[in-house]
């Protein structure tokens, strides 16, 4: 039991899209997700071990991080999730559209799983001026938009992982998906993870009004102020000092998970 407890704090709890109802509790257990639990699982547990231990929990959604190593397992990893009814939510994903990509869309199609986000990164120094800016927000639209016109032929979305960098600046972002939208591409939205927003807490609220029409996810975390400069990036959602005031700010924002 010691050991569940632990893997269950250790648990990124995200809420999602994917299901929640307008009668649903936004902090509902049916509205979490699992998240990061297969790279970082000291019991470095498969496919069945891993589903089942999600059943025992009562977490019922599941979001994939894979490294390399789990590659010839993503089919296992499907099936298993389906035989201890736990829904996979999101998919980690590369960064263009490569062979990897690639068999990931095939297993998701071999599967018929329609809807599941596909969670993407992106990097970049910050632009100098407006003009770069602009460069900025076009190149990186057009590397993600083969990602999600793949994604839309086989149901699913694209959320942008917010994992710091210019990429990982909300604004940047939503002009990213404003600039897809205007070309036709719709199906792309945005994941939150608030361990690598620790630089954006004064101005959350305001952040996250501007997300909320374009927000698939959001990764819940005990934050402190400076955590992430003070060794406190990653704490269990409970712990940290400004969670009350984070959790009341995302409750009566009206964005529903």
């Amino acid at each position: 039991m010691k050991t569940l407890r632990t893997i269950l704090a250790a648990l990124f709890l995200l809420l999602t899209l994917a299901t929640a109802a307008a009668t649903t509790d936004l902090f509902a257990r049916s509205n979490l997700v699992a998240w990061c639990i297969v790279p970082f699982d000291a019991k470095k547990r498969g496919p069945e071990e891993r589903a089942a231990m999600l059943e025992r929990l009562g977490v019922k959604m599941f979001a994939y991080d894979y490294r390399a190593e789990h590659i010839p397992t993503f089919d296992a990893e499907v099936e298993a999730l389906q035989r201890h009814h736990v829904r996979l939510v999101a998919w980690w994903f590369p960064t263009e559209l490569n062979a990897e990509a690639k068999n990931i869309l095939s297993v998701l199609q071999r599967h018929n799983l329609r809807g599941v986000q596909l969670w993407v990164m992106g990097g970049g120094e910050p632009t100098k001026n407006a003009e770069e800016q602009q460069r900025r927000v076009i190149s990186e639209a057009d590397r993600l938009r083969p990602i999600a016109e793949a994604a839309g032929k086989i149901g699913c979305v694209v959320a942008l992982y917010n994992h710091g960098n210019w990429f990982g600046e909300p604004e940047n972002q939503i002009a990213i998906i404003e600039k897809l939208h205007s070309a036709g591409v719709t199906n792309v939205g945005i994941v939150y993870n608030l361990h690598h927003g620790h630089e954006h807490l004064p101005r959350f609220a305001e952040l996250l009004a501007r997300m909320k029409p374009y927000l698939l996810a959001l990764n819940l975390n005990g934050m402190f102020q400076d955590g992430e400069k003070t060794g406190r990036k990653i704490v269990p959602i409970g712990q940290g000092e400004l969670d009350l005031e984070l959790l009341s700010v995302i409750r009566d924002s009206g964005w529903r998970g």
